[in-house]
């Protein structure tokens, strides 16, 4: 549509096919109000598309500038401003503007036009946004509510018990509502496996039991949750609960997927925390800012492992653009983790633009980049004083005597150097012919009879002191005569030999039949400092051609490694060597290929000078000092290490201010200028911080982690709350843990959800007395029975008049086949053990183990996972990968789950293991044996029908087979 496509005469104008005159329609009689009646206009229908970092069509209406700078408003002139033409509709036709949106109505149009035929005033100071759908009245925003549970009075005559437990009376009341009633209690063998696994993510005992079933004692329930919470087993399970949330793995992911063997401490410290019932809003503060609150105290240092224990990309683009691209990247994976982690909020999505459904703006996410601005991944060394003054003891007087010998060799090294360089221009004379040439070498001499030709290194152009690790992409044997022919091509019946670079997941990938195979691109990358090439019979040749970066358009690369030092040898046998070329009489390197490193060049003439000027008295004086150098480092390493714990480094330049808004979330799109603070929305609540953008780093993070711990921040507390019902029940009183926003879901019990809040301040937020107080409720101890009627009403029991059965987490499922088979490790902490054969070059690659040795054996919360790798059995039963917080396990039935259960060898081990601890454990009697084994895998005794069933079973297959079954059976692998 043309600026000038509409034609108005007078007031009269054309509206969808009707006639009308605003001002006299509206009755304009005063000055039309910016703020209170076009602003809404603007932000209803424009500022989702038009704002900046997203104005569409180079047009942003936040302000007024950009709408009269590229002529879309004239203030006073309605008609000439082609603001108005866009939003208003010819006959027949929508308007052009807003796109996929419902348009302004007639009001609105005619209000826009009185606006700016009275001069367009837009107050100076106000910046249009779009409103997010949740404002700062959302009830997970609002400070806790402090009422008292419902009163005993509403509990029905009947359910005596459910008057004495606040949640109860809760519960009780939301089920009223609805016309439902609770279960009856599960019986005792029900209630000590589901809080035996509920805290421990193991069966009991058959031991525990009957002990258990048995005991008289009223307060044998309360006796039996303490000694779980007091259990080290209670650390490993809620631990792993935890290293899901915060997105725990030991890979960075991406394309490379390095495994990180160093990030296990904080695992072990996750576990330790949650055993010693540490008070979570001191986790909070360790996770945060743990290498500032306990900088001699690596027990919390550790702590701050949260941050890095996420994936991010560590492949260094050397493009300045995607290189800031990849570090917001890393940034926001750190914001977005904090966020679920703590906050239950969708942080990332204030990325590129203001949150659309909740009320987070550009300006606080950019305030938390600013704040973990330092922040980068990888691993330092941890340890208190003590352990740092007593390695240093143990190392001065060896450090000592080593810089002795390192300046005896440097001071002989200089002084042959010296000689050389006094002589430099006679031995500038004999290098005659151009430096070697990456992308192709040519060696001419005279005719020879040869059945083996060789390329020996004596040094790589990298690294002048070695002589292993060149690239050769072909190399080259021509024969004599009129039609000369490279007789080293294997086409050409040419062998090729060398000791290559290995890699197990592509077996020679690197090796040498690169060199003779008449392609470049590939590569023979040498682990010896030779490559031989065997001619298919003795020939005459006179010139050879290598090269390593032949045809690349960036032969500078590292990868293009090549000789800068050689001889070209020839042979009739293989085992007697006859030189017929070398370099020393090439000039030194060229820069051309070293552009990165310039000093490589003048390096490689010292290196010629000294291999010159060194006498051989000196070179085996060298060779003594070199030697005692190399027993002084042994006798170093020697000496216990300081552990290096993957808790990130700080990167002080990346700190430094001032930190923009990123337009569009893009680093080179720079908006306004951002300092660290606290989130806007929670101002009226909880405390706020503003620091300065030179502030220290580490008063950042520990501002954030103070106003994140603080008691008057209801979101962290509500948050904890809803993750503690959450693992009791199967399901969360909001079921989004991660997020409490407008996209999350509602509350279900609101009241109680802040009931629990209160009592965690009250337990100065530690969560065993939390456990304590939930599970002596009527409601966890009530049965899981169904019954038709309440199910219709709420099937899904999230008002829970049934407690809710769940299958066991992948974790649980093969800890307690382990468990039952007798075979479960109990050892705690240290590296984990691992479900794959790992392989690494430039990528890695898991390959999961077919068959699961005694050395995996351990709890699965200690396997060593990898993110994006498959694991046998706890993959089918939904293990999820630790690229992303995990808040929620999925819960699927699947036919592979069957399948991996039943055929795996793991399983088929198991079974084995099973049925030698029947025999063992039994006087050999099969009656005993199937009492016994119902007892470890179900917690009960077998039915008269089941005894038989399975007498019968075992006479025909065999009791392996039958524990086979068992451990396939969905009562092992379901909690009532």
């Amino acid at each position: 549509m043309s600026k000038y496509s509409f034609i108005f005469s007078g007031l009269l104008f054309c509206f969808a096919g009707q006639f009308f005159f605003p001002s006299v329609s509206r009755g304009f009689e005063k000055q039309v109000d910016f703020q209170q009646e076009i602003a809404p206009i603007l932000e209803q229908h424009c500022i989702r598309c038009h704002t900046p970092g997203n104005n569409k069509g180079d047009l942003s209406l936040a302000t007024i500038d950009n709408l009269e700078e590229n002529g879309y408003l004239i203030a006073g002139d309605p008609e000439g401003s082609y603001l108005l033409d866009l939003v208003t509709a010819l006959e027949g036709m929508p308007p052009e503007m807003p796109k996929d949106a419902e348009p302004l109505n007639t009001e609105e149009v005619a209000l826009v036009r009185e606006w700016i035929s009275q001069g367009a005033h837009w107050p100076d100071d106000l910046v249009l946004h779009e409103k997010s759908k949740a404002d700062s009245t959302w009830w997970s925003y609002q400070p806790l509510d402090q009422s008292p549970p419902p009163s005993k009075k509403n509990v029905k005559s009947g359910f005596r018990e459910w008057k004495k437990h606040p949640i109860d009376r809760f519960i009780f009341s939301k089920l009223a509502e609805e016309n439902l009633e609770p279960n009856p209690p599960a019986d005792r063998r029900t209630l000590i496996r589901r809080a035996t696994y509920d805290l421990t993510g193991l069966p009991p005992t058959p031991a525990e039991v009957e002990a258990f079933v048995n005991n008289p004692d009223p307060n044998a329930y309360e006796k039996l949750i303490d000694r779980l919470l007091a259990s080290p087993r209670y650390g490993e399970r809620w631990g792993r609960h935890w290293l899901d949330v915060v997105r725990f793995g030991e890979s960075n992911g991406f394309e490379r997927n390095v495994i990180i063997d160093s990030l296990w401490p904080f695992r072990d410290y996750v576990i330790d925390s949650f055993n010693e019932d540490k008070p979570f809003d001191q986790f909070i503060r360790e996770h945060l800012a743990g290498d500032i609150l306990g900088k001699d105290q690596p027990d919390v240092a550790v702590g701050s492992a949260f941050l890095v224990a996420g994936a991010y990309d560590n492949v260094k683009n050397q493009d300045p653009a995607q290189a800031a691209q990849i570090r917001a990247n890393t940034l926001d994976e750190i914001i977005n983790a904090t966020g679920q982690a703590f906050l239950g909020m969708t942080l990332g999505c204030a990325r590129c633009h203001d949150h659309k459904f909740d009320p987070i703006s550009q300006r606080d996410y950019y305030g938390l980049y600013a704040t973990f601005s330092a922040v980068t991944h990888g691993a330092v060394p941890l340890a208190t004083p003590e352990q740092k003054a007593e390695r240093a003891k143990q190392l001065a007087p060896i450090l000592k005597q080593k810089k002795l010998v390192e300046t005896a060799e440097s001071k002989l090294r200089a002084e042959i150097l010296a000689r050389a360089k006094s002589k430099l221009e006679t031995y500038r004379q004999r290098w005659t012919r151009p430096p070697v040439d990456r992308t192709g070498t040519e060696e001419r001499f005279d005719p020879v009879s040869a059945k083996f030709v060789r390329l020996l290194c004596e040094a790589q152009d990298i690294t002048l002191s070695s002589n292993i690790g060149f690239a050769i992409d072909e190399f080259e044997v021509w024969s004599t005569g009129e039609k000369p022919r490279n007789v080293a091509l294997a086409s050409n019946g040419g062998t090729a030999s060398g000791e290559s670079r290995q890699i197990e997941d592509f077996p020679n990938a690197y090796g040498p039949q690169h060199a003779n195979d008449g392609k470049v691109g590939a590569r023979f990358l040498s682990r010896g400092n030779y490559l031989t090439i065997e001619l298919a019979q003795p020939t005459e040749i006179n010139r050879v051609v290598f090269s390593s970066a032949r045809g690349e358009t960036t032969p500078e690369h590292r990868k293009f490694v090549f000789v800068a030092e050689y001889r070209i040898e020839i042979s009739d046998d293989g085992e007697h060597w006859v030189e017929v070329a070398n370099s020393h009489d090439r000039m030194p390197v060229s820069q051309k290929f070293h552009m990165r490193r310039p000093e490589l060049s003048s390096k490689h003439v010292d290196h010629r000078l000294f291999e010159l000027e060194i006498t051989p008295e000196e070179r085996r004086e060298l060779a003594r000092l070199t030697k005692e150098v190399a027993t002084l480092r042994r006798e170093i390493s020697e000496v216990p290490v300081i552990p290096s714990v993957w808790i990130g480094t700080r990167n002080a330049q990346s700190a430094e201010g001032p930190f923009h808004i990123f337009l569009g979330g893009s680093p080179q799109r720079p908006g306004e200028i951002v300092q660290p603070a606290s989130l806007s929305v929670l101002d009226e609540v909880a405390p706020s911080y503003d620091l300065p953008s030179d502030s220290k780093e580490a008063t950042r993070r520990t501002e954030l982690a103070e106003w994140i711990a603080d008691e008057r921040n209801p979101l962290p507390l509500r948050v904890l709350a809803n993750r503690l019902w959450h693992y009791h029940f199967g399901t969360g009183i909001v079921d989004t843990p991660n997020d409490l926003g407008y996209m999350g879901g509602r509350p279900t019990h609101p009241e109680l959800l802040d009931f629990l809040a209160n009592k965690l301040i009250e337990s100065d937020w530690r969560l065993k007395p939390m456990h304590r107080f939930i599970m002596l409720s009527q409601t966890y101890r009530q049965s899981s029975d169904y019954r038709q009627q309440a199910g219709e009403i709420d099937g899904d029991a999230r008002l829970l008049w049934r407690f809710p059965p769940r299958r066991l987490s992948a974790e649980e499922v093969r800890d307690t086949i382990l468990q039952v088979s007798g075979k479960l490790n109990k050892k705690m902490g240290g590296p984990g053990f691992r479900l794959y054969h790992f392989m690494q070059d430039n990528v890695c690659t898991y390959v999961p183990l077919d068959e699961h040795g005694p050395e995996t054996y351990r709890r699965a919360v200690y396997h060593q996972n990898a993110r994006a790798s498959v694991v046998d059995l706890m993959t089918e039963f939904d293990q999820p990968d630790c690229t992303f917080s995990s808040p929620r396990r999925a819960e699927t039935t699947t036919p592979l789950q069957a399948l991996t259960l039943l055929n795996h060898q793991f399983t088929l081990d198991m079974a084995h293991f099973l049925a030698e601890r029947l025999q063992s454990e039994t006087a050999g009697d099969l009656p005993d044996q199937i009492e016994r084994a119902y007892q470890l895998c179900y917690s009960r005794e077998p039915s008269a029908e089941e005894r038989q069933a399975c007498q019968e079973f075992v006479d025909q297959h065999g009791l392996p087979a039958l524990c086979r079954v068992l451990l396939n059976t969905s009562e092992l692998i379901f909690v009532r």
